[in-house]
């Protein structure tokens, strides 16, 4: 296989990567075909694929665009993908033209292509780092630097829970984030779920087996167990809900029925 001029040296471009996929079903051209064949092998399980994560990067737009008009200008978007059109940074200065966004991805073709995509912008940054290792990210000096833990901060975690299992306590990654923000913040959050997926649930695991077989296992939270993730945090209207029931621009009866699999929400703290 010929290695892109884009691609890191770093990185093995035999081995599928989900931020990749994710860039794949959204038409995005920085994918392998090792991504392509296993994004499609999910699809042929679930097609409604492209679907959910149109419907993840929509909600996203809403709620950044809420953070900013509730006074929020710091964002923190921690498992941020590989940069597509619509990026938190566009959403947020066309907002609040003093907004600043750190991205946070531990994927070397995330990072990189952040940093081609924010070369010469002001206000936003690039941080190579896991969720999993908060402190690291918190301690970072790239993030003090942009961001100040002292003042409100949106904090973005959109679609990477998921892929968090439980042996890494994920819950209590979220506390230590949640801790070290000051009061008036917001958790902004999507996660897969097998409930609102219009396929019966041993159709749906096949494609979470998709996952599980590339090593990066696809955890299906019950909605009980993402609303864990909100303590500490004052629910916002109205609550934790499938993505385009989240304050919608159109009628969420217009969306496709894939849409709706999964949950959103954003949570305040006092």
């Amino acid at each position: 296989m010929e290695r892109p001029a884009w691609a890191p040296r770093s990185i093995d471009i035999s081995v599928p990567s989900v931020s990749r996929m994710y860039d794949y079903y959204l038409g995005g051209s920085h994918n392998f075909e090792v991504d392509r064949e296993a994004a499609r092998k999910a699809m042929e399980f679930m097609p409604g694929l492209p679907k959910i994560m149109q419907a993840n990067r929509a909600f996203m737009r809403r709620a950044v665009r809420f953070a900013a008009a509730e006074g929020i200008t710091q964002f923190l978007d921690i498992g941020s993908g590989i940069p597509t059109f619509g990026n938190v940074h566009e959403v947020a200065r066309a907002a609040a033209p003093d907004a600043r966004v750190m991205y946070v991805d531990h994927d070397p073709v995330a990072v990189a292509h952040s940093q081609a995509v924010l070369r010469g912008t002001d206000g936003a940054g690039i941080l190579a780092a896991d969720l999993r290792k908060p402190g690291e990210i918190l301690n970072s000096p790239e993030l003090l630097r942009l961001i100040d833990l002292n003042r409100p901060v949106a904090l973005l975690l959109v679609a990477i829970l998921h892929f968090v299992e439980d042996a890494d306590d994920p819950y209590a990654a979220v506390t230590e984030l949640r801790e070290a923000l000051a009061p008036g913040s917001m958790l902004v959050l999507t996660h897969a779920s097998y409930d609102g997926i219009p396929l019966p649930p041993e159709r749906a695991e096949g494609a979470v087996d998709v996952y599980q077989n590339i090593r990066n296992p696809l955890i299906m939270r019950t909605r009980d167990e993402i609303a864990r993730f909100f303590e500490g945090y004052d629910m916002v209207e109205p609550g934790l809900v499938p993505m385009p029931r989240w304050r919608p621009d159109t009628a969420p009866e217009d969306e496709d029925p894939y849409a709706f699999s999964g949950f959103a929400g954003v949570g305040r703290t006092a």
